[in-house]
């Protein structure tokens, strides 16, 4: 009876927690915005905004201060909508260096919450319109990439060992609830 339960509030838990595109086109000299969505009771941590393919490594550029108060830092800036969900990144004056993979954060006890975004820089003469990237459906176009590494990490963690214990609980109990035969 409590198994059935426990596997769902189990499969639950591993909800994705924030999204963002997987990549993001724009021209050199451009501007770019990322849209950084995240789930319900995420509003007041900080987010940020940092570059590096390696999660743990990666530099961050810009941080919010735990408020919707939008932060400037050279050609970058960050702005969170607690009403929205969504922390907004913007890029300015684009140059071809920097092409690269990002990250959109959420700080955290423990490990911060992440998805990648890959930023592609065309060449000036591709063409001359900034792009901004429109806002992106939370259901579609979503890297999943990070969150997948996370969901495997509470599913090795956390899932496995209590249905572990769930397993061996109701062996413990169909046991202990034999009759000794004599």
């Amino acid at each position: 009876m409590w198994l059935p339960l426990a596997l769902l509030l189990l499969s639950l838990s591993g909800s994705l927690s924030i999204q963002a595109p997987e990549f993001v086109r724009a021209p050199e000299r451009g501007v770019v915005v990322v849209q950084c969505r995240y789930d319900q009771g995420w509003e007041t941590h900080e987010k940020w905004w940092c570059r590096g393919v390696i999660w743990h490594s990666c530099k961050i550029l810009i941080q919010t201060r735990g408020s919707e108060q939008e932060v400037k830092s050279d050609r970058v800036s960050i702005r969170d909508s607690w009403t929205d969900r969504t922390f907004t990144v913007t890029m300015k004056g684009l140059r071809q260096g920097d092409a690269d993979t990002y990250w959109c954060g959420i700080k955290k006890i423990g490990t911060d919450l992440g998805t990648q975004v890959k930023v592609i820089i065309d060449p000036a003469s591709f063409s001359s319109k900034p792009f901004v990237m429109p806002p992106v459906n939370i259901n579609t176009g979503m890297s999943s990439g990070s969150n997948k590494r996370t969901y495997y990490l509470l599913l090795a963690f956390v899932k496995v060992p209590i249905l572990l214990i769930l397993a061996g609980a109701v062996l413990w109990l169909k046991e202990s609830q034999r009759v000794p035969q004599e």
